[in-house]
């Protein structure tokens, strides 16, 4: 009987050591991310943090930003004017973490393009981890 609880223990040991599971992680967005709008017309989002991403090398994600034209009276006049501008970026994953930390995209664009007095502005902007199937919205500066 020792022998076979001997045996046994020697087993559990050495599956222990040589087991190469991996841990599922538990995604999920950190804090609040910003977004802003800079005067060549491209869009740095800040802030943005992700966590719980277990063993993934990297994420994809999409950054999504919604443009419009405001006229001198700081009203939005159309809404043909709101245009989607999706930008593509992969984003490395280091100790489960993921950071949106200064990625400038752009420049974004309207449609029809914003003509004078009009000025481009940002109605609202987004982070969508398309890995995980997350999406975060931006406070937009």
């Amino acid at each position: 009987m020792k022998r076979f609880t001997l045996v046994a223990i020697c087993l559990v040991v050495i599956a222990c050591f040589t087991s190469t599971t991996a841990f599922a992680g538990s995604p999920h967005f950190v804090g609040t991310c910003t977004a802003t709008l800079n005067p060549d017309g491209s869009v740095t989002f800040n802030n943005g943090k992700e966590a719980g991403l277990g063993d993934e090398a990297q994420i994809n994600a999409n950054l999504t930003v919604i443009a419009e034209c405001i006229n001198p009276g700081s009203h939005h006049p159309k809404a043909a004017n709101k245009t989607a501008n999706t930008f593509t970026e992969n984003i490395p994953v280091q100790n489960g973490k993921a950071t949106y930390e200064s990625i400038t995209v752009g420049p974004v664009v309207t449609s029809p393009s914003c003509t004078p007095p009009m000025t481009l502005a940002i109605a609202s902007a987004a982070i969508d981890d398309t890995t995980n199937s997350l999406t975060q919205s931006c406070t937009v500066q």
